[in-house]
């Protein structure tokens, strides 16, 4: 039931961010449109844009599934692109209504997961301590989160196929050498 309500949140955040942009929409609107009481609303979710991070989250961990290895990492960094631009009008207008601290702290705790994954696979069985694990992937992490709030910036307008692939042959073999440098400095 509880997904049930949430999911019907989210279908009609999506229909009325088709009419109007986010700062128009009330949690009126919101619960008229899907038949549910503001109390019911507000035992999900705190205010409108926490709707809005879960709507976008969810969408972000099922483009992400199975995709957190080595091997595949580059593939999930691509569908985090495609799941921000699928959802163009419901990102555009977050971006343009909330914080960009709010928008920030999505995007980071969305590739933190996908980058953390990847380092604790290319660390398996080497001497390297937690922390300095957690700091190769928030350095990861803010550079991705950077260049991908200047993409939402900028209208989304450039390919973000070519944008993941300039991150992809950057990042190229930088994860495991980080690793690397630190497992030399920790012995």
């Amino acid at each position: 039931m509880q997904n049930m309500t949430k999911n019907a949140l989210k279908a009609s955040l999506e229909k009325l961010l088709a009419k109007k942009p986010l700062d128009k929409i009330t949690i009126n609107d919101l619960t008229s449109d899907c038949g549910i009481s503001r109390m019911t609303f507000y035992y999900h979710f705190k205010d409108i844009y926490d709707l809005v991070e879960w709507v976008c989250l969810e969408k972000s961990r099922t483009a992400l599934q199975g995709k957190k290895t080595y091997e595949s990492w580059q593939e999930g960094l691509l569908q985090i692109f495609e799941a921000v631009y699928e959802n163009k009008p419901l990102v555009q207008n977050a971006y343009r209504s909330v914080s960009r601290e709010r928008i920030e702290n999505y995007l980071f705790t969305l590739t933190h997961g996908l980058i953390m994954e990847v380092v604790e696979e290319q660390a398996k069985d080497l001497p390297i301590s937690e922390e300095h694990k957690a700091f190769i992937a928030d350095f990861y992490k803010y550079s991705f989160v950077g260049i991908m709030l200047d993409w939402i910036s900028q209208g989304m307008k450039a390919d973000y196929q070519s944008i993941a692939e300039n991150i992809c042959t950057t990042l190229h073999g930088c994860i495991a050498k980080s690793i690397n440098n630190y497992t030399t400095s920790e012995k």
